[in-house]
């Protein structure tokens, strides 16, 4: 029997995140389940959704931009309940306001959120990673990760902060055997927060013209398993109809 392995799953909400969660438990990992505590009943409750279907989850509060809790949530994990082998970075922080009127506060706290606790992540991981000379670190990005629209400056210059940072991870620890990957979710996703937002959300899903989580998952775990002579460090998703 393979030795048990994590994956941990910064910003593990009810769509993407969770989705992610569960593919991998479905590959044999115990899927570590990261949100703010204010979250914390329905992290749980993700957590006990992965375990009904006969796979390993636990739900860790934590705020991913304290930097002491991120050291003692990775060493939590690898000390109680496995090593890690993936860890994905999946926190949004999608927000819009016009130019004048996002303050230094919703600028900051965008960045630490979106960029800042990727790194706190990135690097902690990294750390235990290199050790063992495996691991997979997968960070997801968004349109704003390659272009700023109107209202999204703070988005837009969190993600692509981000986007640096996993380019600069990929090429330090890529030759150490360790594939850093960023992903641009390049659309809608089939989730809460756009089902609040697009009143034709539902004929968008009929047709596939919505990103999935489920499929967006599958991409991860794909991710994860190309072997090392073909590594993909960017990957682009869209939907069949979303524009170019």
């Amino acid at each position: 029997m393979a030795p048990k392995q994590a994956c941990l799953v910064i910003g593990a909400g009810d769509d993407t995140g969770g989705a992610i969660g569960r593919a991998f438990a479905r590959e044999g990992m115990v899927s570590c389940l990261v949100r703010r505590s204010t979250h914390a009943d329905a992290l749980e409750a993700l957590a006990q959704s992965i375990r009904n279907e006969g796979n390993a989850a636990v739900a860790l509060p934590a705020d991913a931009r304290d930097e002491d809790a991120m050291i003692a949530l990775i060493d939590r994990i690898e000390s109680e309940i496995a090593p890690i082998e993936v860890a994905v970075f999946n926190i949004g922080a999608n927000v819009q306001f016009p130019i004048t009127e996002t303050t230094a506060r919703v600028y900051r706290k965008v960045w630490e959120m979106a960029c800042f606790a990727g790194f706190l992540m990135g690097r902690e991981v990294a750390k235990r990673m290199l050790e063992r000379g495996h691991g997979t670190i997968i960070f997801t990005g968004a349109t704003a990760s390659t272009r700023g629209r109107e209202r999204l400056a703070a988005f837009a210059g969190a993600k692509h902060a981000l986007r640096a940072l996993a380019q600069s991870m990929a090429r330090e620890l890529g030759p150490q055997n360790i594939h850093v990957a960023h992903t641009i979710i390049d659309g809608a996703i089939d989730s809460n927060f756009i089902r609040e937002m697009v009143p034709d959300v539902d004929a968008k899903r009929d047709a596939d013209a919505i990103l999935n989580p489920d499929h967006i998952a599958q991409n991860y775990v794909m991710l994860h398993k190309q072997p090392r002579t073909a590594w993909t460090h960017e990957l682009d998703l869209r939907p069949w109809k979303e524009t170019w």
